[in-house]
């Protein structure tokens, strides 16, 4: 067995040396090239091994003109689902060989915006992923600023735009399969506790809700509604509110699993049986929603593939841009899925 040298650096000239090929045989190897055949693939693999060859990240990106880092733009990481997108996004981008540089957002002018692009471009990112979810106008800028900047930008958790790349879950498909499966469970008077309406997130799941209801000829009127922050405490309050402006629902189609704990929890401090009196439907399908006290009927957004797929996807933006290809910017939705549970099925 070769003995590595450990006081010296290990090149790919010592490894092709060491395994009788070129150094452009080690290069494919390592790039996982289809066209090297399996005995020499397997002599450079062993020769690497028993060397500790490590790659140049800096050598590849100088030869390559890539830097292998891609721009992460955030805001409000103190919710779940920016959060966990950003798992999906780490898990990929290692996966494809990509560095992150992240930047957090605190607020959403224009200098800032400005300022933001510019840093990451300067330190030669390959391309952009724009994770700050739509909040009001905070994307108005989007079509303008996307023609003057040299790189790949794709957007998560964002309106679909023409000629914008995006990824998104469909929050509306969504909504519809909770109001549908309330309606299948023979519910008629289903009220809903909305995220804060300034969210493109959460204004889908409130048109899911109130579409899907008047399709099915039932009542979803600005008072069966109530608008939470997507907290806890800020669904306890809009729960109370709606059994005020709502006082014969028998189910609650909420926004989100955080402010459905509030629900469960307000409706069994009054004596209100979930699910005999009342269904409880929530979304996101957070972990602890199969523990909550009855388990919590959701849809699950899966947030992990979608930050795997905005990766795949700006990486597939860069290598064709690489290879002068065109690509054509596609808004790409991420399908939800039901989880029924105890609080909307009766035993």
């Amino acid at each position: 067995m070769i003995q590595p040298d450990r006081r010296k650096r290990i090149t790919i000239k010592d490894v092709a040396q060491a395994a009788g090929v070129s150094t452009q045989t080690v290069s494919r190897v390592m790039n996982k090239v289809s066209y090297v055949s399996e005995g020499t693939r397997l002599r450079v693999e062993t020769v690497v091994e028993n060397l500790g060859y490590r790659p140049s990240a800096l050598a590849r990106s100088l030869i390559q003109q890539r830097s292998y880092t891609l721009g992460v733009v955030t805001f409000g990481l103190k919710y779940i689902g920016p959060s966990r997108t950003l798992n999906g996004v780490a898990d990929k981008a290692d996966e494809l060989g990509y560095m992150l540089l992240m930047k957090e957002l605190d607020n959403f002018n224009s200098n800032r915006i400005d300022d933001v692009i510019d840093s990451l471009l300067a330190r030669q990112v390959d391309g952009i992923l724009w994770v700050a979810p739509e909040i009001g106008d905070n994307h108005s800028w989007v079509e303008e600023r996307m023609e003057k900047t040299p790189v790949p930008v794709l957007f998560l958790a964002m309106r679909p735009r023409d000629g914008i790349p995006s990824v998104a879950t469909d929050n509306f498909k969504g909504a519809v399969m909770a109001i549908q499966h309330l309606l299948d469970c023979g519910r008629k008077k289903i009220g809903h506790i909305s995220g804060p309406l300034n969210w493109w997130e959460a204004d889908e799941r409130k048109r899911g809700w109130r579409e899907t209801l008047q399709s099915a000829g039932f009542d979803a009127s600005e008072q069966h509604c109530t608008e939470g922050n997507w907290s806890s405490a800020s669904g306890e309050q809009a729960f109370i509110q709606l059994l005020e402006l709502f006082p014969d629902m028998d189910a609650v189609f909420v926004a989100n699993d955080q402010m459905s704990l509030s629900v469960l929890r307000e409706a069994s401090r009054r004596g209100i049986c979930v699910p005999e009196q009342l269904a409880v439907i929530g979304f996101d399908n957070i972990p602890e929603s199969a523990y909550f006290h009855p388990s919590l009927t959701t849809i699950s957004q899966d947030l992990q593939l979608l930050g795997e797929q905005a990766v795949q996807n700006i990486v597939e933006m860069i290598q064709a841009r690489q290879g002068s290809q065109s690509v054509v910017p596609q808004a790409v939705f991420i399908q939800p899925s039901l989880v029924v549970r105890e609080s909307s099925r009766l035993a």
